[in-house]
């Protein structure tokens, strides 16, 4: 084994300019594989920071009460009563003993659970329709990261605060510290003072959400037992169908992925992923094909001295080990300078938090470039085996004769 290695190298170092440019080929297309695989992941997280960095991976709701049934056919007649509305009959009875269940399933990051509904912010002459949301406060920006998106104030939800949205604050005319109260169409009042002003860039959320204490929350919209929804981040988007089934059967709830409510952008993804590893096959197979025709050259200029080793006692074992061995040669040097180059010219390009217009959105750190090592030596190898095998069967005679 290491006579064949020797006699390998000495193959390729004596004529150094085609390895040279063989090595360089295989170092450009490991290149452009941990290039394509910076961009198409870097573009996957910056589609879904700016499209899904406010939205749950997974909402959990009670599955809606279906009303009773009159028939027409019958002499019925129905009363109605008015009494006081309450919702607490709508929602999540007795949640948070779900929660360290729900927290506990393999996946899930974190789990939030909300009361959500509408009410009128009423600040002096100013009046404007606003959807509520409470929260718990230690799970704050466990879904709307509210720390990257503070403007002004601080995230304190603590007794009477309130975080709104900037077009909001603007509209109004609010600041941090001013009071205004919120009231819902049932007529419960909540006085509160302003605590935060967020900027996340959404429309809807900037100019028509507020957020505060879900214990605020519950005396304002009759939910002193109940949860509007529960709302969960995943360790990884991609497995929030099976996730979502999984708790459904555990918790007997209506579990949405967020494929269900952005399926366009899921195809969207799916397609850009798609794309990328077609043009990381397509890398590859330039790869092989560079390998085993610079082989098949080698073994045809090669010829006699490869008859007259078969002459001598070589075996087709090991002419096809003289040969694998220089495709596994060439993938590693190649493999390993493209990692550099890869390296080397992407880290400078990598933005350093939110992406800036004009700049490409590489993330080196998903340049795969271990993958890439082993794929490139994979393939340079299994290129060499089919020159090898021709290399091995050459008949002593012809080619001495040759």
């Amino acid at each position: 084994m290491r006579y064949g290695l020797k006699i390998a190298l000495r193959y390729l170092t004596s004529n150094p300019s085609q390895t040279g440019l063989l090595v360089l080929g295989v170092a450009v297309g490991v290149f452009i594989f941990i290039f394509m695989s910076g961009l198409i992941g870097g573009l996957a997280d910056l589609m879904v920071n700016r499209t899904l960095g406010g939205m749950a991976h997974v909402t959990i709701e009670a599955d809606d009460t279906a009303l009773p049934l009159l028939n027409p056919d019958s002499d019925a007649v129905v009363l109605l009563a008015r009494q006081k509305s309450t919702r607490a009959e709508t929602g999540i009875r007795d949640a948070m003993p779900l929660l360290p269940v729900i927290d506990q399933v393999p996946g899930v990051a974190i789990s939030s659970a909300q009361i959500t509904g509408g009410a009128v912010l009423i600040r002096g002459e100013r009046v404007r329709q606003v959807s509520v949301t409470g929260l718990s406060p230690d799970r704050l920006t466990a879904i709307i990261p509210f720390d990257r998106y503070l403007q002004q104030g601080g995230l304190s939800l603590a007794g009477d605060g309130l975080l709104i949205g900037a077009s909001l604050a603007e509209d109004t005319n609010l600041s941090v510290g001013s009071p205004v109260t919120l009231r819902t169409d049932t007529g419960n009042l909540a006085s509160l003072r302003v605590s935060g002003i967020f900027d996340s860039g959404v429309g809807q959320l900037d100019s028509a959400s507020v957020y505060l204490d879900i214990r605020t929350a519950r005396s304002l919209f009759d939910m002193p037992n109940a949860v509007s929804r529960i709302e969960l981040k995943l360790t990884n988007l991609y497995d929030a169908e099976r996730i979502a089934s999984r708790i459904e059967a555990i918790t007997g709830l209506d579990a949405e992925p967020w494929t269900a409510t952005a399926g366009q952008l899921y195809e969207g993804l799916k397609a850009q992923s798609d794309t990328g590893l077609i043009l990381k096959s397509f890398a590859l197979v330039t790869i092989v094909i560079g390998v085993a025709s610079s082989l098949m050259l080698s073994i045809y200029r090669r010829r006699p001295e490869i008859g007259i080793m078969r002459a001598m006692g070589a075996s087709q074992s090991f002419i096809l080990f003289v040969f694998v061995s220089q495709g596994a040669i060439i993938g590693t040097l190649g493999g390993l300078l493209g990692a550099a180059l890869g390296l080397a010219i992407l880290t400078p390009l990598t933005p350093s938090g939110e992406v800036q217009p004009g700049q490409l959105p590489i993330d080196v750190a998903q340049g795969s470039i271990g993958l890439a090592l082993a794929l490139t030596l994979i393939a340079a190898t299994l290129a060499a085996i089919l020159p090898a095998r021709a290399a091995s069967r050459i008949d002593p005679v012809e080619a001495i004769g040759q």
